[in-house]
């Protein structure tokens, strides 16, 4: 197989790559079998980049975080460790409602154009050589393990670790390893702020227990 872990240079811009895709989708459903298929040859970080869209923006989506997050950690995972991805067939053939997916997906794909201008080449450190490829796939299945928190109704749960996964599956994509370093910050960020929720659930249940007790 094409070895996963040297991506090509990309010359289309990334916004434009991803509505290319989200232009592709029709019907009343997709599936990520679909989603997969219309990536196509783009490859398997564009797909993580596509995943992580509909998270950008404050909208509740059901069984979306569940199917794409699971999804972003195999995918990264065949990237860290070169091999072709492998998927459940309950994960890539689950019927999601394009007429919520969709709007979402243009709505992040959107948000990326603004970072069109400041993708470049640089710090090539964090993203050249199979090394530091295999460490940032597996800092992208982190982060899909953090999109899989059952915090989803709680404000940027899933906001931050969709960002984090963007900067980084697009950092790799344009050989940009500022942003890929971003894609770093928001994982730190998203852990202090599930660690501060953790800590806030738990003060609130010692609280009642004191006053139940």
């Amino acid at each position: 197989m094409q070895d996963q872990n040297h991506f090509q240079d990309s010359t289309a811009s990334l916004s434009a790559t991803l509505k290319d895709v989200i232009a592709r989708i029709d019907g009343p459903t997709v599936t990520l079998r679909e989603l997969m298929q219309a990536v196509g040859e783009h490859g398997l970080l564009l797909l993580c980049a596509v995943a992580s869209l509909p998270f950008l923006i404050p909208v509740s989506i059901p069984g979306v975080s569940t199917v794409f997050g699971f999804a972003i950690i195999l995918i990264s995972l065949s990237i860290t460790f070169n091999r072709l991805p492998w998927l459940p067939r309950k994960i890539l053939d689950r019927q999601l409602e394009t007429k919520k997916l969709v709007p979402a997906l243009q709505k992040g794909a959107s948000l990326v154009a603004r970072l069109d201008a400041y993708l470049k080449p640089r710090m090539s450190a964090f993203v050249a050589g199979a090394m530091m490829n295999r460490i940032n796939g597996l800092a992208i299945a982190f982060s899909g393990v953090l999109l899989m928190f059952p915090l989803g109704l709680i404000p940027l749960s899933n906001t931050l670790p969709g960002i984090a996964i963007l900067f980084l599956a697009t950092g790799m994509i344009q050989r940009d390893g500022m942003v890929v370093l971003a894609g770093y910050a928001f994982i730190v960020i998203t852990v202090i702020y599930f660690a501060v929720l953790g800590y806030m659930a738990f003060s609130a249940g010692q609280g009642l227990a004191s006053i139940f007790g």
